[in-house]
């Protein structure tokens, strides 16, 4: 896939289908990626775990791109893992007169063309900038309200501090991980986290 190194004078369309996992198949998107007439030889594939970052049929794709080519998708969150990316790799590749369609979102979007495809990504767009400001606004506005009331800003302790300083003495004392834990109520896995590993059973 993804293998016509020759670039032809005109406008292409390029297809792109990504799965985050090794289990999740292609199939589908290939499917109407080929059925909207996109030979594989001009379809790039990612098939990674969701922690890899490098996706060399993305970028294999973007090298090949050239001004007027139009990149076809299942659905625009095939081109990256969050909305932020997406928008962004959208974005630069408008900079380099480089379209993106897509085929199955609730509303078919391409941004080649200046009509409702057009609108429909900027107001992806503004949804996101949107969401990004109620966002921050809803963190600053707990943060204040805990404030006022004298709460605790941030994660929860998972113990009582007067349990943990009981546990640091029993170790002290030489009790063992199974001891202390008898005694605290602290699983062992919090006792190491909180007295650090010490080898003891």
């Amino acid at each position: 896939m993804g293998t016509d190194m020759r670039h032809p004078a005109g406008g292409l369309e390029l297809a792109y289908a990504r799965v985050s996992t090794t289990k999740q198949s292609l199939e589908r998107q290939l499917d109407a990626l080929n059925t909207a007439g996109i030979p594989e030889s001009r379809t790039y594939v990612d098939k990674k775990s969701g922690a890899t970052v490098e996706r060399p049929g993305l970028a294999g794709l973007l090298a090949y791109a050239r001004p007027g080519d139009v990149i076809v998708v299942h659905t625009l969150d095939r081109l990256g893992r969050n909305l932020r990316e997406v928008l962004n790799l959208v974005h630069d590749l408008g900079q380099k007169n480089i379209g993106v369609r897509s085929l199955a979102d609730p509303l078919p979007i391409n941004t080649a063309d200046e009509g409702m495809g057009r609108i429909a990504f900027l107001l992806l767009a503004l949804f996101a900038e949107m969401e990004r400001t109620f966002t921050a606004e809803r963190a600053a506005h707990a943060r204040a309200v805990a404030e006022a009331a004298g709460r605790h800003i941030g994660r929860p302790v998972a113990h009582p501090e007067d349990k943990i300083e009981y546990a640091k003495l029993l170790k002290e004392q030489g009790s063992s991980l199974g001891q202390i834990a008898a005694k605290t109520g602290i699983p062992k896995t919090s006792l190491h986290r909180y007295l650090g590993s010490v080898g003891q059973q």
